[in-house]
């Protein structure tokens, strides 16, 4: 049988992740990266060197592909790129999300002018075209509000104001993460917050992984607002997880989204219930889709999103909630500085229930001042018994990497954690 060709827009180390599942289900991988030092490029099939977030420069490179051999489907793998996706499996005829609702993901006011047009619960918005529109907002809602980018990635620019100080700053500092120079402001929604992922099948949603997040950090590393990682399963009640299912089901209806992955950022408002801060059309980084889903629920979900992208409909297994193997995430983050030593990490490795420990910073790095996710240092996963279990397993793994960072005064040890 002629093995189906799978076109990966994004070669980089959490995309690798998830190449176990596409190998053993016999996928040829055709890998574009806009590094020539992509690790899935060196693991690929077919290799070809195209910037992710350059439509053009990527679909030359499926073109090039296609000719060789007919592709079969387009995904990515825990990298922000829907427009660039769906454009490659519109120009080549291939399964995929129409662009007109890639576009609606790539544009957070878009997204949220379609959601409140169809009923989709989200939070109240204002577009902001200066620092003077921030400041008449302020006076006119109060605090707090988030101001971002409409169209930024990784929680970069991503600012939560408790108060008036340097308005003109934040919003420069929010404008600068946008391509499109364009600045959004949201109300602060009370309530804890979960991460979905959600499997579309002709209209039907089935969410897969629902995780509690972990916002330890938010008054540490004010105003930016930086995740500490999150754990499964959630211990919200099967109603309360039931609601946001029905209202991704509801929000992949408003996209035009009949079939794909939907992931979510949810606010569980304890007045109004599932609060979208946004979705987005794809596999979900942080190894969520390639380790803690299948971890935890045993869903191979990169399995789901490939046969997807290839035009199968697979019957996507329901997860109930006594079917969960408890699994945590927590982050590291050194202080700023430069990296002279990372320690400890072979040691975390062989903790008990430790199943995926990675530092991304070497010696000689350079650490700036922690202000989204991508400044992350590392990671630590873990199980346990129970979820507490596997929350403290993963704390104490990571407080056991050490960074040996030097400042310009004098250096000294620094723990992982902040």
């Amino acid at each position: 049988m002629k093995r189906k060709r799978l076109f990966l827009v994004g070669g980089g180390r959490e995309t690798c992740a998830g190449f176990p599942a596409l190998r053993a289900r016999g996928y040829e991988l055709v890998v574009s990266d806009g590094s020539p030092q992509a690790p899935g490029l060196a693991q690929a099939d077919e290799a070809h060197v195209a910037s992710i977030y350059d439509v053009d420069a990527t679909l030359t490179a499926a073109r090039r592909a296609h000719a060789r051999r007919p592709l079969d489907g387009v995904l990515s793998i825990a990298v922000d790129v829907p427009q660039t996706v769906s454009w490659v499996a519109h120009a080549l005829g291939l399964p995929g999300l129409p662009p007109a609702a890639a576009t609606l993901c790539s544009d957070k006011l878009a997204q949220k002018l379609r959601f409140r047009r169809d009923g989709v619960p989200v939070p109240d918005f204002w577009p902001l075209a200066n620092a003077k529109e921030l400041a008449a907002l302020a006076d006119r809602v109060g605090f707090p509000l988030v101001i971002k980018p409409v169209d930024g990635r990784g929680s970069r620019g991503v600012l939560r104001l408790t108060s008036s100080a340097a308005l003109d700053e934040r919003f420069e500092e929010a404008r600068a993460h946008s391509r499109c120079g364009r600045v959004l402001a949201e109300a602060f929604v009370p309530g804890p917050q979960i991460s979905s992922e959600s499997v579309i099948v002709a209209g039907r949603a089935t969410t897969v992984g629902f995780s509690d997040r972990n916002y330890e950090w938010l008054e540490r590393l004010a105003p930016h607002v930086v995740e500490n990682g999150g754990e499964q399963p959630s211990r919200f009640a099967a109603t309360e997880l039931a609601a946001v299912n029905r209202w991704i089901e509801a929000a992949a209806a408003s996209l035009g989204m009949r079939d794909g992955i939907l992931k979510g950022d949810v606010v569980l408002d304890p007045e109004r219930g599932p609060v979208f801060v946004e979705v987005a059309p794809r596999l979900s980084g942080g190894h969520f889709c390639t380790d803690q889903i299948p971890l935890s629920t045993g869903v191979d979900l990169v399995a789901l999103a490939a046969a997807i992208a290839v035009g199968e409909r697979p019957v996507v297994p329901e997860v109930t909630a006594d079917g969960f193997q408890p699994v945590a995430i927590r982050y590291c983050a050194p202080p700023p500085g430069r990296v002279m030593a990372v320690e400890g990490l072979e040691a975390v490795r062989r903790r008990p229930g430790v199943v995926h420990a990675e530092v991304t910073v070497r010696p000689g790095d350079r650490v700036p001042p922690l202000t989204h996710h991508a400044g992350r240092a590392g990671f630590v996963i873990a199980t346990g018994a129970t979820r507490e279990h596997a929350v403290r397993r993963a704390i104490e793994a990571v407080c056991g990497l050490r960074f040996r960072m030097q400042w310009a005064a004098a250096p000294r040890r620094a723990s992982a954690a902040l």
